[in-house]
């Protein structure tokens, strides 16, 4: 098993053109939301936007919409559409998907999630009450015509039939295999697999960013690359160092008792400051 290490996120990070606009860095959308989960999805698409998205939106119940709206200062929030059919539309404009983040756990959610599974060609990142969702049906994985990768935390990975008795990197690694996703199993050393065999570990992060919120931000930022371009590995092993970088960063300055999710999105630049990017893109 390999360690996700500087220089790997250096190798594997997408390269920004100097040429580029909006519309060359992605398009990407944020599915979540419910009643009393307003924060889930602005982490998210917050998170995406820090990671370099061109055009970010959230797509949320329009009961939380004014309040998931007023929070996003730069991603752009709209209601969910009445039908599914112009919801899925909206989503097919999309180069990569978030499912999940604070979605709640209504009975139309299940069928939902399920049939955009089934419709969306594009990458989708399926975290949180996304993956509750799938639980049941979790063949559907195998059966997407797009990428999946999925951001459980151990509980959520149990739910979707993963057995840790045998140790987290070999059942990841046999999760992703048979299911044809990848997979970032969170935790101390969040593993990252991939379902021709590739095993990742992550070396930075810390027990600080244990609080409610710190994986919103994880879904948002493995989105934004995903958007970006990026190989669905290579997009969730950039994803975990960098956010287990920016809370790293966070715990020396905040302490782990104080820090939280929010100081994440703002200790981003300084996470991407610290691989000395600036350099390498003239070079490239």
């Amino acid at each position: 098993m390999e360690s996700i290490t500087t220089e790997t996120v250096r190798r594997l990070l997408p390269r920004r053109r100097q040429d580029g606009h909006k519309g060359t860095f992605g398009k990407v959308c944020v599915f979540g939301g419910a009643v009393g989960y307003t924060g889930a999805p602005v982490y998210a698409a917050e998170a995406a936007v820090r990671c370099g998205s061109g055009l970010v939106f959230a797509a949320v119940p329009e009961e939380v919409y004014p309040i998931v709206a007023a929070r996003c200062e730069n991603a752009m929030a709209f209601p969910l559409p009445g039908d599914y059919a112009a919801l899925l539309n909206r989503l097919r404009g999309c180069d990569a998907v978030c499912i999940g983040p604070g979605l709640g756990r209504a009975a139309n959610t299940e069928k939902t999630v399920l049939a955009l599974l089934r419709d969306l060609s594009c990458p989708v990142v399926l975290d949180a009450d996304g993956i509750n969702a799938a639980a049941a049906h979790i063949d559907i994985l195998s059966e997407r015509s797009g990428v999946t990768v999925l951001t459980p935390h151990e509980g959520e990975f149990i739910r979707l039939g993963g057995a840790l008795s045998q140790g987290r990197a070999p059942a990841a690694a046999a999760f992703a295999r048979r299911y044809g996703c990848v997979l970032a199993l969170k935790g101390p050393g969040t593993i990252v697999a991939g379902p021709d065999g590739v095993l990742l570990c992550n070396t930075t992060g810390n027990c600080g960013m244990a609080k409610g919120g710190s994986g919103d931000v994880l879904a948002g930022m493995t989105l934004s690359l995903l958007g970006q371009g990026a190989g669905p590995v290579d997009a969730a092993a950039c994803a975990v160092w960098l956010h287990g970088r920016a809370g790293d960063l966070c715990a020396q300055e905040l302490t782990a008792y104080a820090m939280t999710p929010a100081d994440l999105l703002r200790y981003l630049p300084a996470a991407f400051k610290s691989l000395g990017l600036d350099n390498k893109m003239k070079e490239d």
